[in-house]
C-alpha cells in the first residue's frame, strides 16, 4: 500500500530541507549533540550546558549553540535526559470521560500551570471502564511520569492504589480516599446542590426532581445536598430521585421517566450540564416548554451552558482554578513526596440563565 504523496518541488520552493539521507534513500539520520557542537564550533559539554539552561555560558556561545540546533532541527533526547536527571518532567492525567466539557476545561487550567512549572501533560481517557483505567495508568508508569492526576476517578483498583504508593498523585472530584500521600481537589457539591434547590423554591417550585450521577462521590454529595435542601424547605413529600449517569443520553432517559409521571415535576436539578442538556432534549420531545412548563438546572457551568440556544441555569465550579490548584499540589508533592495529604475545596456559585422561571399554577 502506497503512502501519501509528497510534493517535493513545492517543498524545495518553500525553502525546507528534505528529510532524506545523503544517498537519497530513506529518512536522514537524526542530528546529534555532536553535530550541534561541530556546527557551533564548541564542545559537546558546552552544548549540554546550554540545553540544560546553565547560567555559566556566555550569551554569545549560547546563541551560537541555539542557532546551530535550529538549523539542524536538533531535538534533545528526552530518554537520555531522564536517565541523567532521574525524572521525565511528564505528568499523566487520567480522565473519566473526555466527552464531558468540564473535564476538558479543567485540563486547560491544569496544563497552563504545569507548563509554567516545566512539566508536560499526557492524557488518558478511561471512558468509565476500570480496564481502561488500569491500562492507561500502566502506560503512564512505563513512561516514568513524575506525577499522576486522576480526574473523576477514585483509586480503588490494585493498579491505581499501587501507583499512588510511589508516584505523586492528585485526585480531583473524589473525596472518599483513605490513602496517605494523595492530595484531593473537590468542589463543595452539597452547597452547590442547596444553591440550586433554594433558587427553584424561590421561584415557587415544589415538585423538584433530581437526576443523580452515580459514578462518583461528587454525584452522591450533590444528591445528599438536594435531599437536605428539600427537607429544609418542608418539601420531603415531593422528593423525586431518578438514577442516571453523567451523560446527555443518560439525562434524556432519566428525564423521560420523570416527565411521564403524574403529577410530573415542574423542575429538574441535573447532576451536571451534560445531563441537563439531555433533560432539555426530553422536554422538547414531550412538547414541554422551558422554562414555562419545566425549569432545568445543571452543574459545572461548562461552555455549553452559556451558549445562547441553551442558556442553562447551572452551578459553577471554577474548573480552571481547580486545575491550577491540582497543578500546584502536584508540583509541591513531586518536590517533597513526604508531605501529608491535603484537601483543597472550592466554593461553587449559582449562575442564573433562561432555563429557570416561576412555577406555573
Amino acid at each position: 500500500m502506497s503512502g501519501p504523496s509528497v510534493n517535493t518541488t513545492a517543498t524545495r520552493a518553500r525553502g525546507f530541507a528534505e528529510p532524506v539521507s545523503p544517498d537519497g534513500f530513506g529518512p536522514r539520520p537524526r542530528p546529534t549533540i555532536r553535530n550541534v557542537a561541530e556546527r557551533a564550533g564548541v564542545s559537546k559539554s558546552l552544548v549540554s550546558l546550554v540545553l540544560r539552561g546553565s547560567p555559566h555560558v556566555s550569551e554569545h556561545r549560547r546563541q551560537a549553540v541555539l542557532q546551530a540546533a535550529r538549523e539542524l532541527g536538533y531535538r534533545p533526547n528526552a530518554v537520555a535526559r531522564s536517565l541523567v536527571e532521574g525524572r521525565t518532567h511528564l505528568v499523566g492525567a487520567l480522565v473519566a470521560d473526555l466527552h464531558n466539557p468540564f473535564y476538558a476545561e479543567f485540563l486547560d487550567g491544569l496544563q497552563e500551570s504545569l507548563h509554567g512549572d516545566g512539566l508536560r501533560l499526557l492524557i488518558g481517557n478511561s471512558q468509565w471502564d476500570p480496564a481502561f483505567e488500569d491500562e492507561a495508568v500502566e502506560a503512564f508508569l512505563e513512561l516514568r511520569v513524575d506525577g499522576l492526576v486522576l480526574l473523576g476517578i477514585a483509586p480503588t483498583s490494585e493498579t491505581l492504589i499501587e501507583a499512588t504508593g510511589y508516584t505523586p498523585t492528585v485526585v480531583v472530584g473524589e473525596r472518599d480516599i483513605d490513602l496517605g500521600g494523595v492530595d484531593i481537589v473537590v468542589d463543595d457539591d452539597q452547597l452547590g446542590a442547596r444553591l440550586a434547590i433554594d433558587h427553584l423554591v424561590e421561584l415557587g417550585h415544589h415538585r423538584i426532581a433530581h437526576i443523580e450521577g452515580t459514578r462518583s462521590s461528587s454525584g452522591r454529595f450533590r444528591c445528599e445536598g438536594y435531599l437536605v435542601a428539600m427537607r429544609r424547605h418542608a418539601l420531603a413529600p415531593y422528593i423525586m430521585v431518578e438514577q442516571g449517569d453523567c451523560t446527555e443520553e443518560g439525562g434524556t432517559l432519566a428525564a423521560r421517566k420523570l416527565l411521564t409521571r403524574d403529577p410530573r415535576p415542574t423542575a429538574i436539578f441535573a447532576a451536571n450540564d451534560a445531563v441537563a442538556i439531555g433533560v432539555l432534549a426530553a422536554a422538547a420531545e414531550l412538547g414541554l416548554r422551558v422554562p414555562e412548563d419545566l425549569s432545568v438546572i445543571g452543574y459545572d457551568n461548562t461552555h455549553l451552558a452559556g451558549a445562547q440556544p441553551i442558556s442553562l441555569t447551572t452551578v459553577d465550579q471554577p474548573r480552571r482554578a481547580m486545575g491550577r490548584s491540582a497543578a500546584t499540589l502536584l508540583s509541591d508533592r513531586i518536590g517533597d513526596p513526604g508531605k501529608t495529604s491535603r484537601l483543597r475545596q472550592v466554593t461553587p456559585q449559582l449562575v442564573v440563565r433562561r432555563s429557570t422561571g416561576p412555577a406555573q399554577g
